[in-house]
């Protein structure tokens, strides 16, 4: 293949759902998503980026908080794709090292916990994104859209 200029637009959209354990206790849950901008295909450093998981409990019971896999078939790598099914490797993290993948406790994945968050007040959590440096793709918009979910 032959290099290309830059990547546009690049964004990981993230949903939410939350799944409660018990009646009383009720958790809300929203996120802002990873925008990764564009991606250069020469760069020799990986595009880093964050977004947030915010939550808030009316009581404090321990919370879980799961990150799905897109639309990739693993949790590594995630894909971005572009319309005609390009895609564009990235992942997602609990760490600003970007070492331990935030998803669903399979597949060497691991998920944000607090046992004992506070009640009734915002609690963010940033997301950890990051492109590798040296794939060879062709410009346009790639995006995942993942979906967060709290359990508590």
């Amino acid at each position: 293949m032959t290099a290309r200029a830059a990547v546009l637009g690049g964004g990981v959209l993230i949903g939410v759902l939350a799944l409660a354990a018990p009646a009383r206790a009720a958790c809300s849950i929203g996120t802002t998503a990873v925008g990764f901008g564009a991606y250069d295909v020469f760069a020799s450093t990986p595009r880093d980026s964050t977004g947030t998981v915010t939550y808030r409990c009316s009581q404090s019971n321990p919370v879980t908080i799961f990150l799905s896999k897109g639309g990739a078939a693993t949790f590594n790598p995630r894909q971005m794709v572009k319309s005609g099914g390009e895609a564009l490797n990235y992942n997602l993290y609990l760490d600003a090292t970007r070492t331990t993948i935030w998803g669903d406790l399979t597949g060497g994945t691991s998920a944000y916990t607090n046992a004992s968050p506070p009640r009734n007040q915002d609690n963010p959590v940033t997301i950890y994104g990051r492109i590798p440096a040296g794939q060879d793709v062709s410009a346009g918009s790639y995006g995942d859209t993942i979906t967060a979910t709290i359990n508590f």
